[in-house]
């Protein structure tokens, strides 16, 4: 791992915001946004959503982004 956060520009219910996160969780999201047909972008607009929707919401977007990364990799491992 790189250890240090590389922060991207995303469109968010059409609002642009930034996130930062290391180079594996941007590589990971693009291999399950390819996989699921769709953007990362779209990917992430997803996970905000969910998050959004979710009352138990811990921690900001970044943090969700890996939550939501690690449990895709821990389903297909299963």
């Amino acid at each position: 791992m790189t250890g240090l956060p590389i922060k991207r520009s995303v469109t968010l219910a059409g609002h642009r915001t930034s996130i930062s996160l290391e180079a594996e969780f941007w590589d990971a999201l693009q291999d399950i946004a390819k996989n699921q047909n769709s953007s990362v972008n779209g990917l992430i607009s997803r996970i905000d959503a969910a998050r959004s929707a979710s009352s138990e919401v811990e921690g900001g977007l970044s943090s969700a982004v890996r939550r939501y990364v690690l449990a895709w990799y821990r389903d297909r491992a299963r």
